[in-house]
């Protein structure tokens, strides 16, 4: 029998990623087209999805010509994708506006106008959320509100990979993980919300049919077949939003191993066997693209992007190595240096655009390395403001961190956050994140694997740990009570700061 591949798609942001994998999970080829970005208003945040279309084809035929792998011999393609954002679409499935992106922050009128029409408590209980600016319901209230004509012809809700999917197969359907962060979900009946979709005034038969992660959705059309490459009829998995497939790219698939994601951002990943709530909506909790799981998603809007921010702005001429190694001799705790990292506002656990960083606890003692190690410090402290809800929340015990993202490259971060979440950081042989769990989900979808778990398994392999520091976990266990109390110490003064 011919070898088989799994293709995965990723529409990001910035790019649409094609990514190619044999049957043992080994990456054979990947490409990248870039997307433009419109800001055409203050706050706003827009894109074509005709230009995803345009990405996603051209990277296809790149994959498949530069690994030399015929289009029959491609099993199963599978999708990810920026979350949240809103393609609305008219009976013949024309995109009728640019879609409204994840980062956009044009709808808290309309949130405020969920909470009201349902009530927060109730919402929080319905969809396991608070609405917030990000997600795709008060987007879809916005049009209404802002723009009849369009919303007039209003047909079809889509988001952005669910729009490559259409183009791929000519079928409306979504994944049950991406279904939930549109907050339209009965969270524990992985499935529409008739009484949200009733009392928000918006029509049932807009929202797709949902599906299961490795569940196929359709089929590649002849017209797709021409512009992508690919072979008529090669099935489609539903696949996941990105920060689902990408906790399957890294084998964050059962409860007690959790996905930590250090990028500009951070985001804590943590699988949950049942639909979990955190009471006050503090966490995300959505399906998991894992069929029958859930998770919990904590965000913290600015993680190595606050290393970045102080790199650049105090020793602008300094390499980040040699900047981390003057605070590999400081002690932990930095001799009661803290830093609040919310330089962009915050989102878990304090849900607050207008809260700002701050160092506090300066003394003259106090040097660059002293700043450096604090920043590490602050931000891993922020991070375990997430694994703190979640545990309470009724995870239980955390076992493994999967660690991911530019932070988790340098050793003396890797030891901060093993000793501040007093858990195990492992690094994997996967680096593409949600490309490459779409293509793993394809590939359980194509029966190369039996289930989502047996696919990590196979494919995952752990390259490093880091094990926490008795010595540290026990410093780190008095500090960060104070940097607990800084935040409500200083809120009122962040208000009148704007």
């Amino acid at each position: 029998m011919a070898k088989q591949y799994f293709l995965g798609i990723d529409t990001s942001t910035t790019s649409s990623k094609a990514l190619l994998i044999d049957q043992e999970g080994k990456v054979v080829a990947v490409a990248s087209s870039p997307h433009t970005l419109q800001t055409p208003k203050p706050l706003w945040s827009e894109q074509d999805p005709r230009e995803w279309w345009e990405a996603v084809s051209a990277s296809i035929q790149q994959v498949l010509t530069e690994s030399g792998v015929g289009p029959e011999r491609v099993a199963a393609v599978g999708l990810t994708g920026q979350m949240h954002g809103l393609v609305l679409l008219d009976e013949a499935g024309q995109v009728l506006r640019p879609a409204i992106l994840w980062n956009d922050q044009r709808t808290q009128a309309e949130c405020d106008e969920i909470h009201a029409r349902i009530g927060k408590e109730r919402f929080i209980q319905i969809t396991g959320n608070v609405a917030l600016t990000g997600f795709t319901a008060p987007k879809i209230l916005w049009v209404q509100n802002n723009e009849p004509q369009v919303y007039a012809k209003g047909r079809h809700v889509l988001l952005p990979k669910d729009y490559i999917r259409l183009k791929l197969t000519g079928e409306y359907a979504m994944d049950k993980a991406d279904g939930a962060g549109t907050v339209l979900f009965d969270l524990k009946s992985r499935n529409w919300s008739v009484e949200v979709l009733e009392k928000l005034g918006i029509d049932r038969s807009w929202m797709p049919p949902t599906f299961e992660g490795p569940e196929f959705t359709g089929g590649v059309t002849p017209e797709a077949a021409a512009a992508t490459g690919l072979k008529e009829g090669t099935p489609v998995a539903a696949g996941g939003g990105d920060q689902a497939a990408g906790a399957v790219g890294v084998g964050a698939v059962e409860p007690g191993i959790v996905g930590l994601t250090v990028g500009t951002s951070g985001v804590v990943f943590a699988t949950t066997p049942s639909a979990l709530i955190e009471p006050e909506g503090r966490l995300h909790a959505f399906c998991h693209a894992v069929p029958g799981m859930w998770h919990f998603m904590g965000v913290m809007l600015s993680a190595a992007g606050s290393l970045q921010w102080y790199r650049d702005t105090l020793a602008p001429t300094m390499s980040f190595d040699d900047l981390l190694k003057e605070a590999e001799s400081v002690p932990a705790g930095s001799e009661g240096l803290q830093f609040l990292p919310y330089l962009s506002g915050e989102r878990t656990p304090h849900p607050d655009p207008l809260a700002r960083g701050a160092f506090v606890g300066l003394t003259i003692r106090h040097g660059r390395g002293h700043m450096t190690r604090a920043v590490l410090e602050g931000v891993s402290f922020g991070l375990k403001d997430s694994f703190t809800l979640i545990q309470n929340a009724g995870l239980g015990t955390i076992t493994q961190v999967r660690g991911s993202g530019g932070g988790t490259k340098g050793a003396l971060w890797r030891q901060i956050l093993a000793s501040v979440l007093d858990a195990e950081l492992v690094t994997v042989n996967t680096t593409e994140g949600g490309a490459y769990g779409a293509a793993l989900l394809a590939g359980v979808g194509a029966g190369a694997w039996s289930d989502v778990p047996s696919a990590c398994k196979a494919a995952i392999k752990i390259t490093g740990s880091t094990t926490p520091d008795p010595a540290q976990v026990e410093a780190y266990r008095k500090s960060y009570p104070l940097y607990r109390e800084l935040y409500p110490a200083l809120k009122s003064s962040f208000d009148k700061m704007r």
